[in-house]
């Protein structure tokens, strides 16, 4: 990924990114983005937290082989969004259908990459420990075969999927001397480690470097030829170049078939502002980098 004199911080720093061949779970249908079997089914769907609507009749569709990123302002329902895909929360209203069924069936086919891990900062756990913690266990974390510790196979497994992020060579490291990017790869290997038909992402790159979202992009992408993404995120520029397909939320939400985000989509995020309104400028140039012409500035 980096030339040898130039090595990421986020990277373990050891040349080009080398993905074994992935045995993500087998999906129907695949394709060209945006072709394939739908992975992501919401029909008609509204939620609300105390009476206070926070999305409104929301319809989302995400196929195979799609990297789907969901935009919007802060309190416009993007992580509710997420817990309504997870299954930890279910609709007021409408549908949500995750690989055609219902959500906390499919829990074990989704690989989810939080904004924070939840790892006390002084916990003496290694980077390979942390990815078994992915593991599913049949029979569950307390059966009798498989606990304590984990097994030869398991330990592979995990090795493997550290190599597919480019932090093998760090395995025996602690967890807590990693740096924020490296911490996030580790944590993109714990969600693969159980082969998921689906990553889905909450702010990944929240507390990484400029240089480390690049490089963290550029990891999503790779596997985005094998396994089907969705990532809420704030960091558009970052992201533009590497998405399949967009969606913007803000109680409502609007779907773009391509990565381009069109007047309506950008008008749902940011509302209308006059033409001397500093925003609109904003507006124009984040319309350039996705190829829309921006919503219409009032006179």
């Amino acid at each position: 990924m980096h030339s040898p004199d130039h090595s990421c911080p986020t990277c373990s720093g050891h040349g080009p990114l080398l993905i074994p061949e992935p045995r993500f779970r087998p999906m129907p249908g695949t394709g060209a983005p945006g072709t394939g079997t739908p992975v992501i089914e919401l029909s008609g769907v509204s939620f609300d937290y105390d009476d206070r609507e926070v999305l409104s009749d929301v319809d989302l569709t995400v196929r195979t082989g799609d990297f789907l990123a969901i935009i919007g302002p802060n309190g416009g329902g993007k992580t509710t969004l997420v817990k309504l895909i997870l299954g930890l929360l279910s609709p007021k209203a409408g549908t949500v259908r995750v690989l055609g069924a219902d959500p906390l069936s499919t829990q074990p086919a989704v690989g989810y990459v939080p904004q924070h891990a939840l790892i006390q900062p002084s916990f003496p756990v290694t980077v390979r420990d942390v990815v078994l913690l992915g593991v599913r266990r049949g029979g569950g974390l307390l059966s009798a075969r498989r606990w304590p510790g984990y097994v030869a196979s398991e330990k592979q497994k995990a090795l493997e999927t550290l190599h597919m992020v480019d932090m093998a060579d760090l395995a025996e490291r602690r967890f807590d001397a990693l740096s924020g990017g490296q911490k996030q790869r580790v944590l993109v290997a714990r969600a693969l480690v159980s082969d998921p038909a689906l990553l889905l992402f909450d702010e990944p790159t929240s507390n990484i470097d400029p240089q480390g979202k690049v490089c963290l992009f550029d990891l999503l992408s790779s596997l985005s030829s094998a396994i089907t993404i969705v990532m809420v995120s704030h960091d558009l520029i970052s992201a533009s170049t590497r998405i399949s397909s967009v969606a913007a939320v803000n109680r409502k939400l609007i779907q773009s078939g391509s990565r381009e985000l069109t007047p309506t989509m950008l008008e749902l995020i940011y509302g209308t502002h006059d033409a001397s309104c500093p925003l609109d400028d904003y507006i124009k140039g984040m319309s350039s980098i996705f190829g829309a012409h921006g919503p219409r500035s009032k006179a």
